[in-house]
């Protein structure tokens, strides 16, 4: 697959004919490439999307909501191909693809294509007063959008439907780890009605093509998600400026396990909010704070379960558990459990890089799903983000403790708590430094509410009415009435 840019209208190649290698994470090969664009290629992405703006920008939100629509018709009718290319490019099950990504991708478009039409802004007038005033809220102009590699199209589409419902041009630049599924999506781009120019997507290296974006002094904002240290970077270079941010980072979250909790619906959910897509979700689960009367029960069950867990090939549907993303980050992860087995922490299961059975797979990046224990709460394991499949155990004896150790990070996106007690549930909540706080569920996504983070997990919000404000500027228009 020769992945190119889609600026203007057109596929092209970087300016300066540069190229990437796209790595299939479960073999460890090259199965194709992506241009290696530069500063040049993201200037000429800025020159057509200012020349579509006012086309754009003055287009109903009728016909934009139906250009998103026709776009989400058309992942709809390429379903099976973008959930093989999702998994070959990501490493994911191609179940995850099929039942998460590929679905999420299309009701992101759907979903913004309908809140633009229903959108009203503020409008005012005081008893007795004279004046009417109302909130006109204007695009924004041309705007950036970082995507990361673990939810390639689910996230890429999270940030553009609300950008173009609103009548922004964009410049999106996915992650190079996983270019794949936001190319296939830009050869239905023309044919869903979008002008030239409107929707542009630049491939290539983040301290390449994304510090071009970021700098560029015609971007009006920048809409990123991926690492706390690339967030921070991001925020240092556009301070000064008047662009908007808003910033999507890591998590170091905690599950909360009372021992009221209902035991086997517990065990089943952090199951799947320690390792789905190999723990490689921002929102999983990697501390799991346990109630002292219940640890020993619950450590044993879980380690019975996890135990039983083989990372696949995660080409066959069968497969639960496939590669990590790449052979960096397989590092990353062995370099934290390395560490851990230095702190003496015992590690419960897993531990160890592992191929599964068969040739395909033998060079591929695959971790097995790893569970340690007996850590101090403020070891590097326990307070920095791993991002792969590898879980803690902590015991607590009290509510407060649970807390405090639940807190007890620079970390602030999700938690999960588990309890029968509802007054419990609502306090514990209010008390949790995080974003989302989930009671007795995991995942669960209304795209009407905020979603984000506090602390080192990011700043501002996405979602429901929070993109669409972000997307725009207000302007407060008075009218004298008498």
């Amino acid at each position: 697959m020769d992945i190119l840019n889609f600026i203007g209208g057109m596929h092209l190649p970087a300016i300066e004919n540069g190229w990437l290698d796209n790595i299939e994470p479960a073999t460890g090969l090259p199965y194709g490439r992506l241009p290696r664009s530069g500063a040049a290629d993201v200037e000429r992405a800025m020159e057509a999307a200012q020349a579509a703006y006012p086309i754009w920008s003055s287009t109903s939100v009728e016909e934009r909501a139906a250009c998103l629509n026709r776009l989400a018709d058309r992942i709809a009718e390429h379903f099976d191909e973008l959930v093989a290319a999702e998994s070959r490019d990501n490493g994911k099950p191609v179940s995850l693809a099929a039942h998460v990504d590929i679905p999420r991708a299309e009701k992101n478009l759907r979903f913004y294509a309908s809140a633009a039409q229903q959108y009203l802004t503020e409008a005012g007038m005081a008893a007795g007063a004279h004046q009417l005033h109302y909130v006109h809220r204007k695009p924004l102009g041309t705007v950036g959008v970082i995507s990361p590699w673990n939810l390639p199209l689910y996230l890429f589409t999270w940030k553009v439907a609300p950008a173009l419902a609103m009548g922004n041009c964009v410049i999106g630049k996915p992650s190079e780890i996983t270019p794949a599924t936001a190319f296939l999506m830009s050869q239905w781009i023309n044919e869903s009605g979008f002008p030239p120019g409107s929707f542009n997507i630049v491939h290539g290296l983040g301290n390449e093509v994304g510090e071009a974006l970021v700098t560029h002094p015609r971007i009006k904002a920048i809409s990123f998600t991926g690492g706390t240290a690339t967030g921070r970077h991001i925020a240092r270079a556009v301070a000064g400026t008047s662009k908007k941010t808003t910033f999507e980072l890591g998590g170091k979250n905690p599950a909360i396990i009372f021992e009221d909790c209902d035991f086997d619906l517990t065990l089943r959910t952090v199951l799947r909010s320690g390792f789905a897509n190999q723990g490689q979700i921002c929102l999983c689960s990697s501390r799991f704070l346990i109630h002292e009367s219940i640890y020993d029960r619950f450590r044993d069950a879980l380690v019975e379960k996890v135990s039983a867990m083989r990372p696949g090939d995660p080409s066959l549907p069968e497969t639960k558990m496939g590669a990590v993303a790449s052979a960096e980050h397989l590092a990353k992860i062995q370099s934290f459990v390395a560490q851990a087995r230095e702190l003496g922490g015992t590690i419960l299961c897993g531990g160890q890089a592992t191929h599964p059975e068969g040739d395909r797979c033998r060079q591929g990046h695959f971790m097995q799903p790893t569970i340690i224990e007996g850590l101090s709460p403020t070891c590097e394991v326990n307070q920095q983000e791993i991002f792969g499949p590898v879980v803690t155990l902590q015991p607590f004896a009290t509510e407060e403790e649970a807390i405090s150790l639940a807190n007890g990070t620079e970390y602030g996106l999700a938690c999960t708590i588990w309890t029968e007690n509802l007054r419990r549930a609502h306090r514990v909540a209010a008390r949790i430094d995080s974003g989302i706080a989930w009671v007795n569920c995991w995942l669960e996504r209304d795209l009407r509410m905020p979603f984000g983070g506090v602390k080192s997990s990011g700043a501002g919000r996405e979602g429901g009415t929070e993109s669409l404000r972000f997307f725009t500027e207000p302007q407060n228009v008075c009218i004298q009435i008498t």
